[in-house]
């Protein structure tokens, strides 16, 4: 079972430095915006990283991502990882909901641009979209390369490695 927290109990509990905040969004995101109050570990790093920080057992300790999702996945992660004694909790809504709380969030001068994530979403739904139709017109190529994406696409979800997420990160406009 995954306990949730609002957003508002989230600020009171960090305040009070009764919890501990964990954002398990991709470093990118966390640049580009975050709560003040945040540690970045992102939930494809999370595993193997979360038991070096050596979190107090007297703290609670709270996850969360965009909308909740994420933070749903890195509760159950960290459940499933072996015995945690810290209470685990996703903070209901993620870094959306805790802005329309209107609770204040760390900006960077580049968050208008797309994040790296997005780039990823439109680069292969476009390509995917391409080669449908390249399929529909009685080119079979177009199906096969289409279903290829969409697997690639699969695995990167399955494993937190997009090998074009990683080549976006290098380019000039995502520095």
């Amino acid at each position: 079972m995954i306990n949730t927290i609002s957003p508002q109990e989230a600020a009171r509990w960090l305040a009070n430095g009764e919890a501990i905040l964990i954002d398990v969004r991709e470093a990118d995101e966390f640049r580009a915006e975050h709560i003040a109050y945040a540690n970045s570990l992102p939930l494809s790093v999370l595993k193997d990283l979360f038991r070096q920080m050596n979190i107090p057992v007297t703290r609670k300790i709270i996850f969360h991502c965009l909308k909740g999702a994420r933070g749903g996945q890195a509760c159950m992660t960290i459940q499933g990882d072996g015995p945690c004694d810290n209470p685990l909790y996703n903070m209901d809504g993620g870094i959306t909901a805790w802005k329309e709380s209107g609770l204040p969030v760390v900006s960077s001068a580049v968050s208008a641009g797309m994040t790296i994530f997005r780039q990823v979403q439109i680069i292969i739904g476009g390509l995917i979209a391409a080669f449908v139709v390249c399929g529909l017109l009685g080119l079979t190529f177009g199906f096969m390369i289409a279903g290829l994406l969409g697997f690639a696409l699969f695995i990167a979800g399955l494993t937190g490695w997009c090998g074009l997420a990683m080549l976006l990160s290098k380019m000039p406009w995502n520095k």
